[in-house]
């Protein structure tokens, strides 16, 4: 059997690894959101240090994915997810034990780094390995993971929590990330782009500033106030770094990313919408993680098994979604559910401490069904308008 006929063959194995590979990303977007009054009593930590034990992860993540995708797609997708659940393990390993707030989001911050070389990666290895008539089904799943890992996180963290101390919504990840750097090394093929041009040195240090300081400034905005100097400043540099990085890719012969791609209404959408859905559901789950226990009083396993629908909605819209594609096309799968999304996200506002949890429960759900719908067409549009 042929390298070529083997990799056709394992395919779906190669998805499970893959799969390993990204539901700890998403565990880690949400996981320790469950653990924030545990972290607080333990460190004496203050509001800032809090926030910044779950922002720093987010902050390296969508400062360096743009750059990391270039370097896996230049060197080699397998070697770049190798290297990142490397990365990821020995920060959470760190991370656990982690004796001040500041050493905790530090290590935070070194997940991100692994988990924007892995993210890309992972993605770029289905269109790889799957036929153009598989892809949209892979990428589906691929959909449906990234949501559970998000949605089990709270979950996961509060039996955790429950029944072990607060540096094992850390540790956990550690036999997750085994699992998959050995099945990795034997179901997971590398590829690399053959004609990939050396790095755009500039062009990653300005896409890296642009993004870290538009998202310091939404950070820091709820706490500092929208009109701070702070943020205004962080804001206008960040908007300064990305008109110069417009600039420069326009110019560059070998643009770390091709601006033309934003000529086509499928790509724009797709990250329009992708963009859109993942700020509603990470907000909603840090607010009502903090919702759960601060406004309710439950205990983290309490709260998290209430948060845990999300989960649930979001596997079952990505699962359906390649067949709502197939009858009503992309475009209005996605509008449909962004409207969808739109209009439980305003139900959403209107919660009270003594809302019933009969209401809460059927809003996740809704919420992050159509995440589910957008999600995984969405990102199969982005990835069908690159040549």
């Amino acid at each position: 059997m042929s390298a070529k006929d083997r990799i056709y063959e394992q395919r779906w194995l190669t998805l499970a690894v893959l799969s390993l590979s990204l539901i700890i990303i998403g565990l880690d977007n949400t996981i320790l959101n469950i653990a924030i009054p545990t972290l607080q009593q333990t460190f004496q930590a203050s509001a800032s240090e809090l926030q910044w034990m779950v922002d720093s992860y987010i902050l390296v993540f969508a400062g360096l994915l743009l750059t990391m995708g270039a370097l896996g797609d230049r060197f080699g997708r397998a070697r770049a997810l190798t290297a990142g659940l490397i990365v990821f393990g020995a920060a959470s390993a760190f991370a656990a034990y982690a004796d001040s707030a500041n050493a905790l989001i530090v290590a935070r911050g070194v997940m991100g780094i692994g988990g924007a070389l892995m993210m890309p990666a992972t993605l770029s290895i289905i269109v790889d390995v799957f036929p153009k008539e598989e892809r949209g089904k892979a990428i589906a799943i691929w959909a449906a993971v990234a949501g559970l890992g998000i949605g089990l996180g709270p979950l996961l963290g509060g039996v955790l929590l429950e029944n072990f101390w607060w540096g094992s919504v850390f540790l956990v990840n550690i036999p997750i990330i085994l699992g998959a750097l050995v099945l990795g090394r034997f179901l997971v093929p590398n590829s690399s782009d053959p004609d990939a041009p050396r790095t755009d040195i500039v062009g990653a240090g300005l896409s890296m500033a642009a993004v870290s300081a538009i998202v310091y400034s939404i950070i820091e905005a709820p706490s500092l106030g929208w009109t701070s100097g702070q943020v205004l400043a962080a804001f206008g540099i960040g908007v300064v770094a990305l008109a110069i990085f417009v600039w420069w890719e326009q110019r560059v012969k070998n643009p770390i990313f091709d601006l033309a791609f934003f000529q086509s209404k499928r790509f724009t959408g797709g990250v329009l919408a992708i963009t859109i859905a993942f700020f509603a559901l990470f907000g909603v789950v840090f607010l009502f993680t903090q919702y759960m226990q601060f406004v309710k009083g439950y205990s983290p396993l309490e709260a998290g098994v209430r948060i845990a629908p999300i989960a649930l909605g979001m596997a079952i819209g990505s699962a359906r979604s390649h067949l709502a594609v197939r009858r009503f096309g992309t475009t209005r799968v996605v509008t449909v559910a962004m409207v969808a999304l739109g209009v439980v996200i305003a139900s959403l506002s209107t919660v009270t401490a003594s809302t019933s949890y009969v209401y809460l429960f059927f809003a996740l759900v809704g919420m992050s069904m159509s995440m589910g719908f957008i999600m995984a067409p969405a990102t199969d549009a982005v990835m069908g308008s690159i040549p």
